[in-house]
This record gives C-alpha cells, structure tokens and sequence, in this order.
C-alpha cells in the first residue's frame, strides 16, 4: 500500500532521516518507535508533503508521490493527524470538521461522514458548537482525529495521539484507533509509549538518530530485551 525507499530529508545541513525504508500492507496498524528527535514525525511529513524527500522514493499504491502537494496527497487517499493536534482553535467543532473535508465535492457523503464521527466521538456530537479551543486536551485529541478522518482516508498517519493525556483518555484513544482500523483504514502510528503503541500494532520499525534500528513483528518487539531495556522499561 505504502512503501518509502532509502528516503532522506534534511533540514539544512541537518541529515533528518537517514535512507529509510519501510512498508505499510493493506489493513495494518504499523507503529514507528523512537526518542525525541529520532525522525518519527519527519517521516510523517515527509508522506504527507510537508517535508521534502530529498533522495529515495515515497509510493502510494505503486504511484510516485513524494513530488505530490499535500493536497494532492489527501486526494489520493492519505491523512496526517499532526502532533500537538493543531486543530483551529478559534473554530467551532463542527467547523474543524468541514475543513478536514476540504478536498471533497460530495456534499451527501461529507453529511453523512458527519455522523459517522459523531457515532465515533460522541462527545463531539454534544459539543458540535462549541469553540475547539475550550475543549479539553482528550476531546481536541478526537477532534484532531475526526478532522482527519473527513477526507475519507485509506491511509490516516497519527503523529503522537497519546501526548499529554491522561492515562485513562490515553486508553480510550488507542481503542479507538483501533475501531478506526477495523473499519478498512491503514494506520502509520508514530508513538512514544512504546507499551500501547507495540499492543495494537501489526509491525513496528524503531527509529534512532534518523536510522531505522529494528523492525518485526510488534508482539516479537514487545519481548525483544533490547527493546524492553531502551523503550519499555520504566
């Protein structure tokens, strides 16, 4: 479905990510591990056309699109859920989630994806009208997601959903990922609770100094003692 090959970004004269490569299958929950700084969420960008892949190559289902406008990339079927949730603040919920529908002509579908979130974030549903930046950090978390979600997206890339949160809106998070994937989407998670991320995921690769480390299976990674003493201990 998706698959980058020794791809390199920089930032200046800052060697981003190194020659990574990596392969999302159809229906898969890939998590990508690592500390600050790692290259995870320039990854991430580097998809959705945010960054610059300077060498290697990005594919959506066989077609080239690291040359793409992220435009471009939502139409083909990608979405990125950025970190720190970036919603518009200053905008209802309701309106948060008609700008994650930019892209999209079909009025009757954009209707009813409206209630699809709804059915998904209920919260969301009660608090259509109120202002994004007087919601609460898990609410603004789902919010983020919703919005993401109204591209109507076969592939939806999260960048650190559980940061900041509560461990018990943390759990509800990932099991709402989790609903997110049964219903057909493919997710690229970039996570550093490493514990939650490896639960719910097929695969994972771990990312250090802009340099895929490992990669395998996540229920292999979570008994993997080096990744136990670097990513799950303490």
């Amino acid at each position: 479905m998706l698959e980058l090959s020794n791809v390199n970004v920089y930032y200046g004269p800052i060697h981003a990510v190194k020659n990574i490569s990596l392969k999302i299958e159809e229906g898969e929950i890939v998590t990508l591990i690592g500390a600050n700084g790692a290259g995870k969420s320039t990854t991430l960008k580097s998809i959705s056309g945010l960054e610059k892949c300077e060498a290697g190559e990005i594919k959506f289902r066989g077609e080239n699109i690291h040359s793409l406008t992220p435009t471009n990339i939502v139409k083909l079927g990608i979405s990125y859920v950025p970190e720190g949730r970036r919603i518009f603040s200053k905008m209802t919920v309701m309106e948060n989630l008609e700008m994650g529908a930019y892209t999209r002509k079909d009025k009757k579908g954009v209707k009813e994806d409206f209630e699809k979130i709804f059915s998904l974030f209920p919260r969301l549903k009660e608090r259509k009208e109120q202002i994004a930046g007087t919601l609460s950090g898990g609410e603004q978390q789902m919010l983020a997601i919703g919005r993401g979600l109204m591209s109507r997206p076969q592939l939806l890339l999260l960048d650190e959903p559980s940061m900041g949160l509560a461990p018990i809106i943390v759990k509800e998070i990932f099991s709402i990922i989790e609903n997110i994937n049964k219903e057909g989407i493919s997710i690229l998670l970039v996570e550093q609770n490493a514990n939650m991320a490896l639960k719910v995921s097929d695969r994972a690769y771990i990312i250090r100094n802009g340099e895929i480390e490992l990669e395998g299976k996540s229920k292999e990674m979570l008994e993997d003692e080096r990744v136990k003493k670097a990513y799950l201990e303490g």
